[in-house]
């Protein structure tokens, strides 16, 4: 059975949920998205979604009917209609004169325990995000560094700005653990994702300093670990960084971070 969809408020087929290719917002990418874990029927961490939503829209001036009240009711109406229990949602809101607002969903996205056992491997790509601030649809650099690091059968791909400092993924955030400190970058230069507002809440329960410094990308080894952040993902320790393996000396931390971010569900 096909699956509903939310087009401007209202439920449709997810076959009638498509964008107008002569839009010119379309055509230059004038959008905005949120991507939602849905656990037994409940969306994890909404309000924080919705805030981070306004946030991207004011910061490209994108104006848009849709409020909040429409949206969370949209949501649930979306749940209701097709019993959604797990999932993976995302609200896409597209300006110009006419404003468009969708939600579709997929399948939960989730990965294999060995992930988290073992770590993923990962490559640099020399890279910044336009406009690090707002989750916008200007996706195309994470997309290419992305492919790149499939094709060396990477997991995910972390970008280096022009300082040589490791900010963030292509799609997660971007940590490194020494001794009593987490580094990581600070919010101006990157996407602070929902995730990472646990991950830190997560590290200074356990203890840990949070440091708003970015690694840098000759001093990795130098870490006792690193690991990257993200809804779907939660925390998950890095292996690998371009086939150099990563010191593993605080995966135990990484791991209780995750257990906790996960559990603030």
């Amino acid at each position: 059975m096909e699956r509903s969809a939310i087009r401007n408020g209202k439920i449709v087929k997810e076959s009638a949920a498509v964008l107008p290719v002569t839009y010119r917002e379309v055509q230059y990418s004038f959008s905005v998205y949120e991507a939602l874990r849905v656990l037994k029927g409940h969306v994890v961490h909404l309000d924080d979604h919705l805030r981070r939503l306004a946030f991207s829209c004011g910061a490209i001036h994108l104006s848009h009917p849709f409020d909040d009240g429409m949206i969370a009711s949209s949501i649930e109406a979306l749940i209701k209609a097709d019993s959604i229990e797990d999932a993976t949602m995302r609200i896409l809101i597209v300006g110009g004169n006419q404003p468009l607002f969708f939600i579709t969903y997929t399948d939960l996205l989730s990965y294999p325990d060995s992930y988290y056992s073992d770590g993923v491997d990962c490559t640099l790509y020399h890279g910044e995000r336009f406009l690090p601030e707002a989750k916008t649809s200007n996706l195309l650099m994470q997309y290419i560094a992305l492919e790149e690091a499939k094709r060396k059968g990477a997991f995910e791909a972390l970008l280096v700005n022009r300082n040589g400092l490791v900010l963030e993924g292509t799609r997660s955030n971007f940590y490194g653990l020494s001794g009593s400190k987490l580094y990581t970058a600070p919010d101006n230069l990157v996407l602070s994702g929902i995730t990472r507002i646990s991950v830190l809440k997560a590290a200074k329960a356990i203890g840990l300093e949070i440091v708003f410094n970015p690694p840098a990308e000759d001093s990795l080894e130098s870490f006792d670990s690193l690991f990257i952040s993200s809804t779907s993902m939660g925390a998950m320790p890095v292996r690998r960084i371009n086939g150099i393996d990563m010191p593993r000396k605080s995966w135990d931390t990484v791991a209780e971070i995750c257990r906790l971010e996960r559990e603030w569900e």
